[in-house]
């Protein structure tokens, strides 16, 4: 099977501090992964880097066969860990962009998963609460049928009765031949999702094994080796 990101030596630094250092890993379909690490360890580093917003140092890193770039755009589906969404718009405005912007968005699947979440359409996003929002740019990121989808901090302003609807919505509307990339601090809440773990320090990649493996070889859940590795 082919991967579908690859990165071999990827480094990217700014000035003489190195955010991400010589890392070499393949990401396959099919698989959720946990991007895990501390502030400052080159998680969003690498996000930004993959869905083409910042450019390596020097290394490698392709999707789907695909140097990073124009191409690549456009089977990469990405969530930042900030608002991006033009305030003055309505929801439904927002859905008719996305539609217009991106050939893979299927407008029905977003229309649905909002109405399930609750969300006003006729509401400017700018009046949206914080977790409402977030749950708005998660359900138009997830109703693009992409290869890979980066989702940076997706459940960090929600409520904790909504983030499993939420990652039940990542879950069952993601596309089978795509990864999805999890980037979160909450690894709690987001482990009986995942199928691997990439974990990150000053830069490097400390680990990345399945959950199932790491949860055999060290006795502990995710979130408790998470704990234990980044004790302070």
């Amino acid at each position: 099977m082919e991967p579908i990101l690859t990165c071999e030596g990827l480094t990217k630094q700014y000035g003489s501090m190195p955010a991400l250092s010589n890392a070499s890993f393949n990401i396959y379909a099919g698989r959720i992964i946990g991007l895990l690490g501390p502030n400052g360890s080159g998680k969003t580093t690498f996000i930004k880097m993959a869905a083409g917003l910042l450019r390596p140092t020097s290394g490698k890193l392709t999707v789907c066969g695909n140097e990073v770039g124009v191409e690549t755009k456009k089977i990469v589906s990405y969530l930042p860990d900030r608002d991006y969404l033009p305030d003055y718009m309505k929801v439904s405005d927002i859905i008719t962009m996305f539609s217009d912007f991106y050939a893979d968005f299927d407008s029905v699947k977003a229309l649905d998963m909002l109405s399930r979440l609750g969300i006003d359409l006729t509401k400017r996003f700018q009046k949206l609460s914080k977790g409402m929002r977030e749950k708005v740019q998660l359900s138009l990121v997830m109703s693009r049928q992409a290869k890979l989808y980066l989702l940076d901090e997706p459940i960090a302003g929600v409520d904790p009765a909504a983030r499993d609807f939420i990652l039940g919505t990542i879950m069952q509307n993601y596309n089978k031949e795509a990864a999805v990339v999890i980037s979160t601090h909450l690894i709690y809440d987001i482990e009986q999702v995942l199928d691997d773990v990439l974990m990150l320090q000053n830069g490097t990649v400390r680990l990345y094994d399945s959950a199932n493996a790491l949860r055999t070889q060290t006795g502990m859940s995710v979130d408790m080796y998470f704990r234990e590795v980044y004790r302070c």
